[in-house]
């Protein structure tokens, strides 16, 4: 209805009361008569009023911490990080946290102990033993709900199957149902689907992780990687493997970054939250530092902090950029006089950068 066609409308009731009590009655009389379907079922749709809503909602279970505030139970939720910054590390050890019902030191669990499947990836056996062993002896004991699945690679894919990633995924449907398992920690995503930089490749990926959750009432951590980035900036959803559509469709997601101050250091921020609000942004991250005191690798919890105490300086960076600007351009064959007045920079300056590894 145009701007003028409500005026005149408004003028009509104005010249006739009657009129306006008239279209009160039947909108209050359509409000009154119409019910939705005795199943609630409208297409796709469920309908029902926001009190029945809420009835229904108050007989569910109030959803668990499954680690701390970053990932909460009946969630999917997606962990990314770079490249050996331990995203594994850490998935093996709150998986481990959940089968025995004992929170990882420093975070908070609320689940009690239950069967856990670990689909692995990235290591191979002896990997996975090395990280669990004292050099190969002295293994550690995860609980007997401990599970861990590793692909078969010669396994074919059957004919029913129209590509190898729903055979995958068909796959996982299949262990949850057998061994009745809530909670599953899929490392990595990339195993799950090759492409998932683009919307078209990552709402049906989320659109099966969401049905396996609700039609199996499980919880699903998903490891995801993150391209090379700007190590002086916070880091953010569009860290995700270029497609920050992945996290649109999750339930909640966290990240794993790097620290300046130490290699051995990483904090955790929450990046999506739906069940709680998220505490650790980048003025409260969670530091930690990777340890191995034994026979187990994992993060072992160093307080809080905030994200730019982890970050490079701009100076840093600017540095660490004529470095590899400098190294580029003597392979080039530019002497070391050339590059400095290329750079801006020093003659001795230069030679210090050409020096460094």
């Amino acid at each position: 209805m145009t701007e003028e066609e409500k005026r005149q409308l408004e003028e009509l009731y104005n010249r006739n009361p009657k009129a306006r009590i008239l279209a009160q009655k039947m909108r209050e009389e359509h409000i009154r008569l119409w019910h939705p379907p005795q199943n609630g079922k409208m297409g796709i749709f469920t309908i029902k009023n926001g009190n029945e809503w809420l009835n229904d909602a108050s007989k569910l279970e109030v959803p668990n911490m499954l680690f701390d505030e970053f990932w909460y139970q009946d969630e999917v939720c997606i962990l990314f990080a770079d490249t050996n910054t331990g995203k594994s590390i850490l998935g093996v050890q709150i998986a481990d946290s959940i089968s025995r019902g004992e929170p990882i030191p420093g975070f908070r669990l609320q689940a009690k102990a239950q069967p856990v499947v670990y689909f692995d990836f990235e290591l191979g056996e002896k990997q996975f033993e090395r990280r669990y062993s004292n050099e190969f002896k002295d293994h550690y004991a995860f609980y007997e709900n401990f599970y861990r699945a590793e692909i078969n690679l010669d396994e074919e894919k059957p004919d029913k199957y129209k590509s190898f990633e729903d055979y995958l995924q068909a796959s996982i449907e299949e262990v949850v149902k057998e061994t009745e398992t809530r909670i599953l920690v899929i490392d990595n995503i990339t195993y799950l689907k090759n492409q998932t930089e683009q919307a078209k490749d990552a709402l049906p990926l989320m659109k099966r992780l969401m049905q396996l959750k609700k039609q199996y009432d499980i919880s699903i951590l998903v490891l995801a990687h993150t391209p090379k980035r700007d190590m002086s900036k916070p880091m953010t959803r569009n860290d995700l493997q270029g497609s920050k559509m992945l996290i649109n469709f999750c339930d909640s997601s966290f990240c794993i970054g790097e620290s300046t101050q130490d290699k051995g250091i990483r904090y955790l921020k929450q990046i999506k939250a739906r069940s709680a609000e998220i505490v650790y942004d980048q003025r409260n991250v969670v530091t930690c530092r990777i340890d191995k005191p034994h026979n187990f690798l994992g993060f072992v919890h160093n307080g809080h902090s905030n994200e730019y105490d982890h970050l490079k300086s701009s100076e840093e960076k600017d540095k660490a950029e004529l470095m590899v600007r400098a190294k580029e351009l003597k392979a080039d064959g530019m002497s070391q006089r050339e590059i400095a007045e290329e750079l801006g920079i020093g003659l001795g300056t230069v030679n210090r950068y050409l020096k460094a590894s």
